[in-house]
């Protein structure tokens, strides 16, 4: 009689790794929204303009009762954190569908309750809108240097730089030869500057891209505040005195309600922001010198067998990205103000870094992330002027609450490029 061996069965069972981040961070602000929104809600009416007078084209505006879209609003909240919950229980992850939801109805019931809550309870959304596009247009540049960066695999912290040097590069170019295309030349020309020291130390070098990029920051900020005292100072009409770009009006499509007046009566820097938009994602997602640079940040040594020059598409990323981090560098001189001023970027470009991951590391998704933001910083002045409960110091903190809140993985765990960080040296 043979001996019978009995081997132990083979378990298919996976561990899944839970991440309970999200699903709890929805829990805790939908009890928040459940307190705010339902039970303390001013019990009044929030008007949202649509049309302003002017307009060839009127829409009545929308009227809430803070009562009734506080309660629905926090029932739908609580229901999403509960499935959350759930599912992450479940299968160890939620849908990005969810957190998205989630954010839209947080928002939509925070303007309800807040602007219900004010001296004055009715708000233009054209006004709203319009001001987040325009604050949202250098972090747009900025998300977009990132991301033309780090798909190649070099991780761009010194957009801040690239900003502030575009800034004053465009208001000295454009003040000395009275054009502010040649300002835009300019700051192209000194965000690319700056890119270039960040690819030679990061790749030639082969030092830490995060430490390069933090010193490139502090360099550009007291080279800018160090030339701004001691030349354009003293010679603000001939150095500091930029000529602006003007509105280009296209006819017609300007009249269209909320979105006629952003997309369609703009300056060159702002078609070129939807351009730049546009293009970079059609690039990286439907050519294949986008096809290269995703290879070379994702497995840049399988890039290189395949006779793809790693090291040479990286140099040229960053230098692209340099130069449209330039551009949103542009906006601040030859658009929004007057004239160059100390430090005047104000950390918009790691507000930049944190819409390139919220995004996904995806030209379109740090576009609207960029406009969260814009949206975000917008309100706090909306809301100031309008009179709310709100406590001034949150207003000022709101904007980077929504970074911090988004960086942290409300809609879902972000993944960035592989070989994003590390330097490639050839065998």
């Amino acid at each position: 009689m043979s001996a019978v061996t009995l081997e132990p069965p083979v378990s298919t069972n996976k561990t899944v790794i839970r991440n309970w981040g999200g699903p709890i961070a929805m829990a805790i602000l939908a009890l928040i929204g459940l307190v705010v929104f339902a039970l303390r809600n001013p019990g009044t009416t929030a008007q949202f303009g649509i049309s302003n007078a002017g307009d060839s084209i009127q829409i009545p505006a929308i009227s809430a009762n803070t009562a009734l879209w506080g309660w629905i609003f926090s029932i739908l909240l609580v229901a999403l954190a509960a499935y959350a919950l759930y599912t992450t229980a479940k299968k160890g992850i939620i849908n990005s569908w969810v957190g998205w939801a989630f954010a839209a109805i947080f928002v939509a019931a925070f303007l309800v309750w807040v602007i219900g809550s004010a001296n004055t309870p009715n708000v233009f959304l054209s006004g709203l809108i319009a001001g987040s596009f325009t604050l949202a247009t250098p972090l747009i540049f900025g998300s977009l240097s990132g991301v033309l960066c780090e798909r190649a695999g070099i991780v761009n912290i010194a957009i801040e730089g690239q900003l502030l040097a575009g800034a004053f590069a465009a208001a000295v170019g454009a003040s000395l030869t009275q054009s502010p295309w040649v300002g835009l030349i300019c700051a192209m020309a000194a965000g690319t500057l700056v890119g270039l020291v960040l690819a030679v130390f990061s790749i030639k070098y082969v030092v830490n891209q995060i430490i390069v990029g933090v010193v490139l920051n502090v360099l550009v900020t007291g080279l800018t505040s160090f030339l701004f005292s001691q030349v354009l100072a003293d010679n603000a009409e001939t150095l500091n005195s930029p000529v602006h770009f003007e509105t280009i009006r296209i006819p017609v499509l300007a009249d269209i309600p909320i979105f006629g007046p952003i997309l369609f009566n703009q300056t060159i820097v702002g078609y070129l922001m939807y351009l730049a938009v546009i293009g970079i994602w059609y690039a990286l997602f439907k050519t294949k010198w986008g096809l290269r640079v995703r290879a070379v940040g994702e497995h840049p040594t399988a890039a290189d067998t395949v006779g793809i020059n790693v090291n040479r598409t990286r140099y040229l990323n960053t230098l692209y990205g340099g130069a449209v981090a330039g551009l949103g560098g542009a906006f601040f001189t030859l658009v929004s103000s007057g004239s160059f001023s100390k430090e005047m970027s104000a950390g918009q470009g790691f507000i930049a870094l944190a819409a390139l991951i919220f995004g996904r590391w995806n030209p379109i998704g740090a576009f609207f992330a960029a406009l969260l933001f814009g949206f975000a910083t917008n309100l706090q002045f909306v809301l100031s002027i309008l009179g709310t409960p709100v406590p001034s110091q949150f207003l000022i903190m709101l904007p980077y609450v929504v970074t911090i809140v988004a960086v942290a993985g409300l809609v879902g765990k972000s993944r960035g490029p592989a070989a994003a960080g590390i330097a490639y040296v050839k065998g």
